[in-house]
């Protein structure tokens, strides 16, 4: 039996800012004409996917106000959206459709929004595509087996720092922000020459400058104490650290030498006082595994929780379809854009 699906990358929806719907219709076009004549398109759009999806029940209101007949090819729906499918900034490149997988960009004033209405066909297509966008429940699988090897191929994934002397990489990908562009994630980094068992050390020795570096990453290279194997502790603190408040000015820019780094985040931490946006660290989730740490930090009452993934090749390897969802999921909103040859570094 045939099925699609729906998701909704929305910052105001739980842990992992997705809300997935399963849906029982066989292709895109066939949900669309199954809903077309509707007396309550809000209504309608809430019913079916599970909560209010930012302009989508237009394109059902101007079939409402314009007596426009069900689309009878995907080609004729695609014109349908293009002309009457409410689009915040309405670029050209927000609306993206090939009969398979519908790909919409849009922005409530606040926050940038996507949403996807997926046939299986595309998924199978694509597997190394959609393979997080499809998951909505926290947390990802930790089990990490084999000997790694996993390699970044047509994503553009930044070498971060000078390769360590071990085997590996690890990755870090950050669904951070702080203004209503918030898609524009920090670029996936790469940390070639160390596996995730010793990344906490090998952030500490890193030799100055960091250049390039999100902040989140030095925050997190600050807090990692001295002596410290595993990355949980400072991922605790970074939980805490005030200056991931959204409507706290930036946090002070913090020195390369660690030595210095360390006492100075930890004073920082200790006197910045309350946290604000109505920030709530319980509500946080956490979990470390010897390939995989992912953070899901609560850091608005309305804006809900940003994402932190870090990773090395032995995980990716045994999951390599989530890993590469992953990686393109901080790099571009749409699944199925293609990255310029020129874009891609190792």
């Amino acid at each position: 039996m045939r099925t699609m699906y729906f998701v909704y990358r929305s910052h105001y929806e739980g842990p992992l800012s997705r809300r997935v719907r399963r849906l029982p219709d066989a292709s895109v076009l066939d949900w669309f004409r199954r809903c077309w004549d509707t007396d309550s398109p809000t209504e309608l759009v809430e019913r079916e996917l599970g909560g209010p999806v930012y302009g989508l029940a237009s394109i059902f209101e101007a079939a409402r106000a314009h007596a426009l007949p069900a689309p009878r090819t995907w080609r004729e729906l695609f014109q349908l959206l293009d002309k009457y499918l409410y689009i915040e900034g309405d670029m050209p490149q927000s609306l993206q459709f090939d009969g398979h997988a519908l790909r919409v960009k849009t922005d409530d004033d606040e926050v940038d929004l996507a949403y996807f209405l997926l046939a299986d066909t595309a998924l199978a297509a694509a597997p190394d595509r959609f393979a997080f966008v499809l998951r909505d429940q926290w947390p990802l699988p930790g089990d990490a087996t084999g000997s790694g090897g996993f390699a970044a191929t047509g994503i553009p994934v930044r070498v971060a720092a000078q390769p360590g002397d071990g085997p590996g990489t690890v990755y870090a990908v950050l669904l951070t922000f702080r203004d209503g562009s918030s898609f524009e994630c920090p670029p996936p980094l790469a940390f070639p020459g160390v596996r995730l068992p010793g990344f906490a050390a090998h952030l500490r020795e890193l030799s100055p400058p960091l250049t390039g570096w999100p902040p989140e990453l030095l925050v997190l290279r600050a807090l990692s104490a001295p002596g410290e194997d595993e990355l949980e502790p400072a991922l605790r603190r970074c939980n805490e650290w005030p200056g991931f408040d959204l409507n706290r000015r930036p946090w002070p820019r913090l020195p390369d030498e660690h030595r210095v780094a360390h006492p100075m985040a930890l004073d920082l931490a200790t006197h910045a006082g309350p946290l604000t946006a109505g920030r709530e660290p319980e509500l946080s989730l956490l979990r470390t595994d010897p390939h995989l740490a992912q953070l899901s930090m609560h850091v608005s009452e309305t804006f809900g929780h940003q994402q932190w993934f870090l990773f090395d090749d032995v995980w990716a390897a045994t999951h390599p379809d989530l890993a590469g969802s992953l990686l393109r999921y901080a790099a571009h909103w749409d699944p199925l854009h293609e990255f310029r040859p020129e874009a891609q570094r190792p």
